[in-house]
């Protein structure tokens, strides 16, 4: 067995340990005035406690009270309170215990601790993670509300002090009332009240009878920290759209970057949002706060790795006590990150959320959201998406029809187009003056055919901007994919490809190939044209746009490549119609020919590119002639 033994460095060590607490014990020892003083103040504790011996005082089981039966006890609270001031019984775990009150509805469930009276546990009772794990938006002290105040020439941090809680009913609401003390009458108050089947409570801060207490000279500063938890399957999908955002100075609304650290400072806050994608985390007040100094930090630095958290968010509050009393009705809001919910509380929360700006929002929230709102209201989410789809593009067709009835005047005029070219070979410039006058006669242009393409872009991106945040998508289920707002996966690598993931989604494949076969048969026309200086490389941009779709959007929301699909097939299918059973091409070349026959007159703008062209063309003819005659 091995012997166990002292060095003489331990040995040396302990002595010197003994020496110090032995002179430290006598450094501390009492004097005889102070004994006697002691006793003198037992004895009259004693008496007084003799004479109220009847007195039974009741203490709250999660914040006990010192009581005068003890008299010993009673003495000490007293020293305390001259030693720490009017807030003594709260800064000291003797008097206070760890205890969490209880707060829910039916579906919100909330633990409020009596240390700094602040939330420490928010589920939300009806919703769970892609691994079937309760949300949590607060757990595990991921969170805290501190208030800092000063109070006696101290400066005092509420999320170190204990509170008494006291619950009760009003009708139907649940309230919370938490009081930071020091004494009966004179107190901070965190007041919550929660409603029947909300995710939006009632939350105020408030002062009482603290006049002489508190501090007015050092400002009052509420701080809010929260770190968001992962809650979806893609960690980089997720954080691209976990994001704060904030309202300021009446009706502007900003927000900090999405990757990366970053911060702001705002005067006028009503609201902020620490959204962590599909839910979100809300603080906001009837009066608006002065002063706001927000900061954003990720935490996702390596996305191979399966993150617990994703982003860390800090609000730093400037309080305004007004005639020495603080008074402040707020809200906050744990929930779904719903445009619906949203719009039922008001308050412009939709701005919360990440529908587009402009038109695009417009789009979205008087279009796409009612409709596909309704859709899914009775059809399954994916049948949904692909109604939505053929009712987005039946309202386009007018405009695919002119799209394509452009291209089709280009096709015809290609033999003389050709012509053009074999005769001017070499004179590029003379190239499009003819070509741009033989369009102009024939009433046929590229830009026709470019115009009705651009007059679909506000809502090919509303749409886009619509599937990632749209909240009804989220854990429903079609056909190979168990969650349409988050990828698919039908092959699970064992290896990560930068940019491209861990897996394979099929839909992202479908769409690819049905992107590429709607590209083969509009660029691939424009293909057989000589490419002209100036224009962008159109067999370039064919194989690009299935490749982009094809490695990006394999960790997107399955339902936003659903839609990709299903959109380029009806596509597909109407440019086949059109093709074969609404545009006769004979006749549109008829259409042509007695155009060109007509007289033409050019407008102001046709006469000046013709003079440009003209000038440019005489310039590089005198250039020639300056060449010849050097050589």
């Amino acid at each position: 067995m091995e012997q166990k033994k002292f060095d003489s460095n331990s040995i040396l060590g302990f002595v010197l340990i003994s020496g110090i607490l032995i002179w430290m014990l006598y450094l501390n020892k009492p004097t005889e005035e102070e004994i006697q003083a002691e006793r003198a103040k037992k004895e009259a504790a004693a008496l007084e406690a003799e004479k109220n011996k009847d007195e039974d005082i009741q203490f709250s089981e999660a914040a006990p009270r010192f009581t005068s039966e003890n008299a010993q006890d009673s003495l000490a609270f007293e020293q305390l309170r001259n030693r720490l001031g009017s807030f003594a019984y709260s800064e000291t775990t003797d008097a206070a215990q760890d205890h969490e009150t209880i707060l829910e509805n039916d579906v919100l469930f909330l633990k409020v601790s009596n240390k700094g009276g602040y939330i420490t546990e928010a589920r939300l009772k009806q919703h769970t993670r892609y691994d079937s794990i309760p949300i949590y938006l607060i757990r595990d002290n991921n969170s805290f509300l501190n208030l800092r105040f000063g109070a006696e020439n101290r400066t005092l941090n509420t999320r170190d002090l204990y509170f008494e809680p006291e619950l009760f009913q009003n009708g139907e609401d649940h309230i919370l009332s938490m009081k930071l003390k020091a004494s009966e009458n004179a107190y901070i108050e965190y007041r919550y009240t929660l409603h029947p089947g909300e995710y939006m409570m009632d939350f105020g801060i408030s002062s009482h009878g603290l006049d002489g207490i508190l501090d007015s000279s050092q400002p009052m500063e509420l701080e809010w920290e929260l770190t968001g938890y992962r809650q979806a399957k893609s960690i980089s999908y997720e954080n691209r759209y976990t994001r704060l955002t904030y309202e300021y100075e009446g009706n502007k609304h900003s927000k900090l970057s999405p990757s990366g650290n970053d911060s702001e400072q705002r005067r006028d806050v009503s609201w902020m949002n620490f959204r962590q994608h599909f839910f979100s985390s809300m603080f906001l007040t009837d009066t608006p706060f002065k002063e706001v100094n927000f900061s954003s930090e990720n935490l996702v630095h390596d996305e191979k790795v399966d993150t617990v958290f994703t982003k860390k968010y800090n609000a730093k509050i400037l309080l305004e006590a007004k005639n020495g009393r603080l008074a402040y009705d707020m809200n906050m809001y744990y929930g779904p990150t719903d445009y619906q919910i949203f719009k039922k509380y008001g308050r412009n929360l939709d701005k919360a959320m990440p529908l587009g700006w402009g038109i695009f929002g417009w789009i979205n929230k008087y279009i796409i959201i009612p409709v596909f709102g309704f859709l899914s209201s009775f059809l399954p989410a994916g049948i949904a998406i692909i109604v939505l789809t053929i009712l987005v593009k039946l309202v386009l067709s007018p405009v695919q029809h002119k799209q394509y009835l452009a291209q089709a005047k280009m096709k015809i005029l290609k033999p003389e187009m050709d012509e053009i070219r074999e005769k001017y070979k070499g004179n590029q410039m003379k190239i499009q003056q003819e070509t741009m006058k033989l369009q102009n006669e024939a009433g046929a242009s590229p830009l026709q055919g470019c115009l009705p393409a651009l007059l679909q872009i506000p809502v090919f991106y509303a749409l886009f901007t619509f599937f990632p945040t749209a909240f009804d998508l989220r854990q429903k289920s079609f056909l190979w994919a168990d969650d349409l707002s988050s990828y698919d996966t039908i092959l699970d690598l064992p290896f990560h490809i930068p940019f491209y993931g861990d897996h394979v989604s099929l839909f992202p494949i479908l769409a690819s190939i049905a992107i590429f076969i709607y590209m083969m048969m509009t660029t691939g026309q424009t293909m057989q044209q000589q490419q002209q200086p100036g224009m962008p490389n159109m067999k370039f941009i064919m194989y690009l746009s299935p490749l982009f779709m094809l490695i990006f959007f394999n960790n997107y929301a399955s339902g936003l490549s659903l839609y990709y699909f299903v959109s380029n097939l009806i596509t597909i299918g109407i440019m086949l119609v059109i093709k074969n059973f609404i545009i006769d091409e004979e006749k549109v070349l008829a259409k042509i020919e007695r155009k060109k026959a007509q007289p033409k007159k050019r407008n102001k703008f046709q006469r000046k590119m013709a003079e440009i062209m003209e000038q440019a063309e005489q310039q590089r003819q005198l250039q020639e002639q300056q060449k010849r005659r050097k050589k």
